[in-house]
Protein backbone atom coordinates (compact mmCIF):
# COMPACT_ATOMS: atom_id res chain seq x y z
CA UNK A 1 0.00 0.00 0.00
CA UNK A 2 2.95 2.30 0.59
CA UNK A 3 3.89 2.02 -3.08
CA UNK A 4 0.35 2.97 -4.13
CA UNK A 5 0.32 5.94 -1.74
CA UNK A 6 3.71 7.10 -3.02
CA UNK A 7 2.60 6.83 -6.66
CA UNK A 8 -0.59 8.76 -5.88
CA UNK A 9 1.44 11.48 -4.21
CA UNK A 10 3.84 11.65 -7.12
CA UNK A 11 1.22 11.58 -9.89
CA UNK A 12 -1.66 13.52 -8.33
CA UNK A 13 -0.03 15.79 -5.76
CA UNK A 14 -1.65 14.04 -2.81
CA UNK A 15 -0.30 13.56 0.68
CA UNK A 16 0.95 9.94 0.76
CA UNK A 17 0.07 9.61 4.46
CA UNK A 18 -3.55 10.59 3.77
CA UNK A 19 -3.80 8.16 0.85
CA UNK A 20 -2.23 5.34 2.86
CA UNK A 21 -4.53 5.97 5.83
CA UNK A 22 -7.61 5.90 3.58
CA UNK A 23 -6.56 2.69 1.85
CA UNK A 24 -5.68 0.94 5.11
CA UNK A 25 -8.92 2.02 6.74
CA UNK A 26 -10.87 0.47 3.87
CA UNK A 27 -8.82 -2.75 4.01
CA UNK A 28 -9.64 -3.10 7.70
CA UNK A 29 -13.28 -3.47 6.70
CA UNK A 30 -12.33 -6.41 4.47
CA UNK A 31 -9.86 -7.27 1.77
CA UNK A 32 -10.33 -5.69 -1.63
CA UNK A 33 -8.67 -8.70 -3.27
CA UNK A 34 -11.04 -9.59 -6.11
CA UNK A 35 -9.41 -12.90 -6.97
CA UNK A 36 -7.41 -14.12 -9.97
CA UNK A 37 -4.40 -12.10 -8.79
CA UNK A 38 -6.24 -8.78 -8.79
CA UNK A 39 -7.04 -6.29 -6.02
CA UNK A 40 -8.94 -3.01 -6.14
CA UNK A 41 -8.08 -1.08 -2.99
CA UNK A 42 -9.99 2.17 -2.84
CA UNK A 43 -10.49 5.26 -0.72
CA UNK A 44 -12.03 8.68 -0.74
CA UNK A 45 -9.35 11.29 -0.07
CA UNK A 46 -8.98 15.04 0.16
CA UNK A 47 -7.24 16.94 -2.60
CA UNK A 48 -8.89 15.40 -5.65
CA UNK A 49 -11.37 16.98 -8.04
CA UNK A 50 -12.17 13.70 -9.78
CA UNK A 51 -11.48 10.00 -9.43
CA UNK A 52 -8.03 8.67 -10.26
CA UNK A 53 -6.59 5.19 -10.54
CA UNK A 54 -3.12 4.02 -9.61
CA UNK A 55 -2.13 0.78 -11.33
CA UNK A 56 0.66 -1.30 -9.81
CA UNK A 57 1.94 -4.56 -11.24
CA UNK A 58 4.24 -6.59 -9.02
CA UNK A 59 6.87 -8.98 -10.34
CA UNK A 60 6.14 -11.34 -7.46
CA UNK A 61 2.54 -11.74 -6.24
CA UNK A 62 1.91 -11.12 -2.55
CA UNK A 63 -0.71 -12.48 -0.14
CA UNK A 64 -3.58 -10.01 0.08
CA UNK A 65 -6.53 -11.89 1.53
CA UNK A 66 -8.24 -12.22 -1.84
CA UNK A 67 -11.56 -14.06 -1.97
CA UNK A 68 -9.99 -16.98 -3.85
CA UNK A 69 -6.97 -17.15 -1.52
CA UNK A 70 -4.57 -16.45 -4.40
CA UNK A 71 -1.74 -13.92 -4.09
CA UNK A 72 -2.12 -10.59 -5.91
CA UNK A 73 0.13 -9.03 -8.54
CA UNK A 74 -2.23 -6.49 -10.14
CA UNK A 75 -3.47 -3.58 -8.04
CA UNK A 76 -5.98 -1.04 -9.34
CA UNK A 77 -6.31 1.54 -6.58
CA UNK A 78 -9.27 3.87 -7.01
CA UNK A 79 -8.97 7.24 -5.31
CA UNK A 80 -11.96 9.56 -5.33
CA UNK A 81 -12.82 12.93 -3.80
CA UNK A 82 -14.25 12.82 -0.27
CA UNK A 83 -17.63 14.03 -1.48
CA UNK A 84 -17.96 11.44 -4.25
CA UNK A 85 -20.74 8.99 -3.65
CA UNK A 86 -22.32 7.10 -6.48
CA UNK A 87 -19.50 8.09 -8.84
CA UNK A 88 -16.98 6.27 -6.65
CA UNK A 89 -19.12 3.13 -6.59
CA UNK A 90 -19.69 3.25 -10.36
CA UNK A 91 -15.97 3.59 -11.02
CA UNK A 92 -15.24 0.68 -8.71
CA UNK A 93 -17.84 -1.44 -10.51
CA UNK A 94 -16.28 -0.56 -13.90
CA UNK A 95 -12.85 -1.62 -12.65
CA UNK A 96 -14.24 -4.88 -11.32
CA UNK A 97 -16.09 -5.66 -14.57
CA UNK A 98 -13.08 -4.83 -16.69
CA UNK A 99 -10.73 -7.02 -14.69
CA UNK A 100 -12.98 -10.07 -14.92
CA UNK A 101 -11.67 -10.52 -18.45
CA UNK A 102 -8.90 -13.11 -18.40
CA UNK A 103 -7.47 -11.91 -21.72
CA UNK A 104 -7.12 -8.37 -20.42
CA UNK A 105 -5.51 -9.50 -17.16
CA UNK A 106 -3.00 -11.55 -19.15
CA UNK A 107 -2.23 -8.62 -21.45
CA UNK A 108 -1.78 -6.29 -18.50
CA UNK A 109 0.68 -8.72 -16.93
CA UNK A 110 2.70 -8.73 -20.16
CA UNK A 111 2.50 -4.97 -20.84
CA UNK A 112 5.93 -3.47 -21.42
CA UNK A 113 5.32 -0.06 -19.83
CA UNK A 114 2.78 2.38 -18.40
CA UNK A 115 1.71 3.57 -21.85
CA UNK A 116 0.88 0.00 -22.84
CA UNK A 117 -1.18 -0.43 -19.66
CA UNK A 118 -3.11 2.78 -20.39
CA UNK A 119 -3.74 1.64 -23.96
CA UNK A 120 -5.01 -1.77 -22.86
CA UNK A 121 -7.31 -0.25 -20.25
CA UNK A 122 -8.69 2.26 -22.77
CA UNK A 123 -9.33 -0.58 -25.24
CA UNK A 124 -11.02 -2.59 -22.51
CA UNK A 125 -13.24 0.36 -21.58
CA UNK A 126 -14.18 0.92 -25.22
CA UNK A 127 -15.04 -2.74 -25.69
CA UNK A 128 -17.20 -2.72 -22.57
CA UNK A 129 -19.18 0.34 -23.73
Amino acid sequence: MNLIADKAAQNFGLDPAVVLAGLLEREQAGSTGLGRGVAAPHARVTGLEGSRVVVVRLEQPIPFGAIDGQPVDLFFALLSPIESGVEHLRALARISRLLRREDLRDQLRRASDADAVRFLLAQGEAAAA
